[in-house]
């Protein structure tokens, strides 16, 4: 719904205020983050009791260095999912919450990013381990590409597509 602003300009969306609007994108992003902490927290944990069994043991090399490249980026997706948490709480209250809402956005961004790595080297890791089939390297690339689609190009397309300029 189109307004007409003092001057006679047209705007377009809800009328809040800036703060108003910082406040709904925060709490938006704070839900958008519980989902993508959820699934984090559950891979990583997961991860790190994999070194504490006999099978770890029994990995080759290469296994090995994917499992710990794996539980570097699940380390780091977590705090970059955790992130937002953290800068609200230490920046509450001190009138910044624009820059704060958008910050967050940009940490859980690079979170969704680090997500898509780590549950990539893991997916890789499992099915290396579970098959030495040569098309385990395909099956993998065949995830990240629907993982690329659902989460960043039909996302990226919605906005291109009806977001008005």
């Amino acid at each position: 719904m189109a307004d007409t602003a003092e001057g006679g300009a047209m705007r377009r969306g809800r009328n809040e205020t800036e703060e108003e609007r910082a406040d709904r994108m925060w709490q938006e992003l704070i839900q958008e983050v519980r989902v993508a902490q959820m699934g984090v927290q559950i891979l990583f944990g997961f991860l790190l009791t994999v070194v504490f069994t006999e099978k770890y043991d029994d990995l080759s090399g290469t296994d090995q260095t994917i499992y710990l490249v794996t539980v570097v980026l699940g380390a780091c997706a977590t705090g970059a999912l955790i992130g937002p948490v953290s800068l609200h709480r230490l920046v509450s209250g001190r009138r910044v919450k624009p820059q704060a809402v958008q910050l967050a956005s940009r940490l859980t961004l690079l979170g969704l990013v680090l997500l898509l790595a780590t549950t990539t080297s893991s997916l890789l890791l499992i099915l290396r381990v579970a098959t030495h089939d040569g098309f385990v390297p395909y099956l993998v690339a065949g995830v990240v590409a629907w993982y690329l689609l659902c989460w960043f190009v039909l996302p990226l397309w919605t906005r291109h597509r009806y977001t008005s300029r």
